[in-house]
């Protein structure tokens, strides 16, 4: 019997194959990558064609070692790593290493980890697709030769051990634009004037202000308000107009790398790092007990919206088994999206839709659960019928002011039986239902209520408005939205407090510079544009020596002028009243993995370091302490008292600065989805409950956080010394 030998990346992957195909397949890992550039050294001869130097990653001698054996013993090779361009080269990489022909076919890919599209794909391997090949090598070399050129430069002009990476600078860079947006935003006063009406017999319902002789109205001030009231008072109210309609809503297509990022960082409250860790585990295979191993997704590294056909019939059949026929699509989501599609993977899905979330729980962990309770609900949703709303729209004139009410109410729930998107404004998806009224009929207006508002600036980025730009900018690719946001916080150029990316001094910094002086390498249509290229490669339209030759001549020119002319930029560390207990020189605030910490600025000499404590504004509630903000060792953010060890009172909740109306203990914020929802008392014997609507402790800003990193030119974070 011919003996076939099939490697894939990982070991999880490996089990789950294995029990797919017969006895004659031997399957084993790769672990990854096999080789890479060095990253002692700069790799790449620019002078020869941008000749890479590959070397064998460290540690996997043994690997390769075991592979070669297996090879010698086996009548046929397979290298099945994933089916996009890294996977490409690491089967090219694996090619050489174990001297396959390179005529030979021996590539094979498939799209979901399924018996079916394992055993579909060994059928039918095919040769190393080079074009592919050459796009990755093209991306890894130009981020070498910004990394490898860029980041000495700002070791010598602004701080020792920084890094700059290609794309990675331009998300710094966005988030520090909006930023300078909002620290230059002036707000602009403006009133609203919210009327509660009523008509004899039927429910009251709120109408806004909304004309003035038939012209939207702007009321800017008290003055004008005041205004406005006095002119209202003693004028009859009247329904002048009544508009219903029917409106229908289509559902979310199945989702994206990009789009599940942001909807799990919305209703799980999962960081994209997360969601991509858990994702993985659920392409590459589960054990579900009888039914054995199998991938529950399709591929996770996917920028498209399109679906099988046959995962759309079976998705088809279930829903009209379930809910009826009349909730089955009569189209199909659309498939476009805001950025550059490559459309090679269908949209992240199920393997099966018939295989329920709640059926498999038991077999799975619950961030797993979640996690595929969402891509299972989303698809489903995405081949169901529309949501059909009645909607009304009444004005009511008031004299020459006119005030509108809306309403609607869900006529055919269609998709919305299964699941619905969630919105990174907050706002409310649908209106109450609003009285039967007609035109021509007097209301009152029980109150007129007014309020004072103001204009707000732009927000702050989150994980998931940060990924959602990245993507249409067209700023990086699917596989790589999650490692950008984990580089930039790593290298202390942003910081995240409440879940919002704020830049650090050093962020700042090195934004400004490379604004000045590498223009292209911070300018976000010019890294898109580079994404583009990049395609191209693959689609064998442009020779990638020729891409990589026509960025780096340009780029080593300026270079050249940016080392004469930038000056040394001095970033100092905040400098506090605490006093080393060694040396007796006052202690700076440093950043390192955890965020913020005290270190002696006498460093190497004196290597003494504190944890910095953050006060919140709340007295411990179980002495003449201060609560504070601390990391555990994981990073992890907790609440403990600044006596400690003398007092170990700790919680993980955030705690409020209200007292319990039962027994005056200390109340913290419980939260659900990353948002609050209610109070609850320490004291398990009382466990008294309110709202979560009052204020509770705010954090300085972080504009004035003072960063230090210590990361090597690949962005890999090395021991902080001090």
């Amino acid at each position: 019997m011919s003996r076939i030998l099939v490697i894939v990346e990982s070991p999880a992957k490996a089990k789950t194959i294995g029990k797919f195909l017969g006895k004659k397949y031997v399957v084993k890992a790769s672990m990854g990558h096999v080789r890479d550039l060095p990253k002692s050294q700069f790799g790449v001869n620019v002078k020869e064609g941008f000749e890479p130097k590959y070397i064998t990653i460290r540690g996997k001698g043994d690997t390769i070692k075991d592979l070669r054996t297996a090879v010698k013993k086996a009548d046929q090779v397979l290298i099945a790593s994933d089916p996009d361009r890294e996977g490409e080269a690491i089967a090219w990489h694996l090619q050489n290493l174990l001297e396959i022909p390179g005529e030979k076919p021996c590539r094979i890919e498939f799209n979901e980890i399924t018996k079916q599209a394992i055993q579909n794909a060994a059928r039918h391997p095919r040769r190393i697709d080079y074009n592919r090949v050459n796009a990755q090598q093209a991306r890894r070399i130009l981020d070498r030769l910004v990394g490898y050129n860029l980041s000495p430069l700002l070791w010598r002009k602004i701080k020792k051990g920084l890094s700059a990476g290609r794309v990675q600078s331009v998300a710094v860079r966005l988030i520090c634009d909006r930023e300078a947006e909002i620290q230059a935003f002036e707000p602009e006063e403006y009133w609203t004037l919210t009327g509660m009406f009523v008509k004899t017999g039927r429910a009251p319902f709120e109408g806004r202000l909304l004309k003035y002789k038939n012209k939207n109205i702007a009321i800017k001030s008290e003055k004008e308000m005041r205004e406005v009231l006095d002119k209202l008072k003693g004028t009859h109210y009247m329904v002048s107009k009544v508009v219903r309609k029917e409106k229908t809503r289509r559902p979310a297509p199945p989702f994206t790398t990009s789009t599940l990022q942001q909807e799990a960082y919305r209703k799980l409250n999962f960081t994209a790092r997360k969601t991509m860790m858990v994702a993985q585990q659920l392409y590459e295979g589960l054990d579900l007990g009888k039914e054995g191993t199998s991938g529950l997704v399709t591929y996770i590294r996917t920028d498209s919206t399109r679906v099988s056909a046959s995962a759309r019939e079976e998705a088809q059949k279930y829903i009209t088994e379930r809910f009826g026929a009349q909730y089955v699509g009569r189209e199909t989501a659309p498939a476009g999206g805001k950025g550059k599609i490559q459309d090679a993977h269908e949209a992240i899905r199920p393997t099966s839709v018939l295989r329920e979330p709640d059926q498999i729980k038991g077999y799975l962990t619950n961030d797993q659960y979640k996690l595929y309770k969402l891509i299972w609900s989303r698809f489903l949703a995405s081949q169901m019928s529309q949501a059909v709303f009645d909607t009304t729209s009444v004005d009511i004139g008031a004299g020459l002011y006119s005030f509108r009410a809306t309403g609607s109410i869900i006529v055919f729930a269609g998709f919305m039986k299964v699941y619905t998107e969630s919105r990174d404004n907050g706002e409310k998806d649908e209106e109450g239902l609003l009285p039967e009224l007609k035109e021509g009929e007097e209301v009152e207006a029980r109150s007129l209520t007014p309020k004072q508002n103001f204009t707000q600036p732009p927000p702050r980025y989150t994980e998931a408005t940060l990924v959602k730009m990245l993507e249409e900018k067209g700023i990086g690719r699917p596989s790589t939205y999650a490692p950008i946001i984990e580089t930039i916080i790593k290298r202390a150029y942003v910081v995240r407090e409440s879940k919002q990316f704020y830049p650090t001094e050093l962020g700042d910094i090195v934004v400004a510079m490379l604004k000045n002086h590498f223009h292209d390498i911070i300018d976000v249509e010019f890294t898109a544009g580079m994404e583009e290229k990049l395609d191209k490669i693959e689609e064998g339209e442009q020779d990638w020596v020729q891409v990589l030759d026509n960025f780096y001549q340009p780029f080593s020119r300026t270079l050249e002028k940016a080392e004469e002319e930038i000056g040394h930029v001095k970033v100092a560390d905040e400098v506090t009243e605490e006093i080393c207990d060694q040396c007796g020189r006052n202690l700076v605030i440093k950043i390192g993995r955890f965020g913020k910490f005290l270190a002696c600025p006498g460093f190497p000499e004196c290597r003494n370091t504190k944890p910095l404590l953050e006060p919140i504004g709340v007295n411990c509630p179980r002495c003449e302490g201060e609560l504070v903000a601390r990391r555990s060792k994981k990073g992890r953010k907790f609440f403990g008292c600044s006596r400690f060890p003398e007092c170990d009172f700790v919680t993980w909740d955030q705690p409020s600065n209200v007292k319990c109306p039962n027994c005056g203990d200390l109340m913290v914020e419980k939260k659900k989805n990353g948002k609050s929802s209610y109070l609850l008392c320490v004291n398990k014997e009382c466990g008294g409950k309110s709202s979560a609507e009052k204020k509770t402790p705010r954090r300085k800003t972080a504009k004035t956080a003072k960063a230090d990193a210590n990361v090597n030119l690949e962005g890999e974070s090395r021991t902080q010394d001090g």
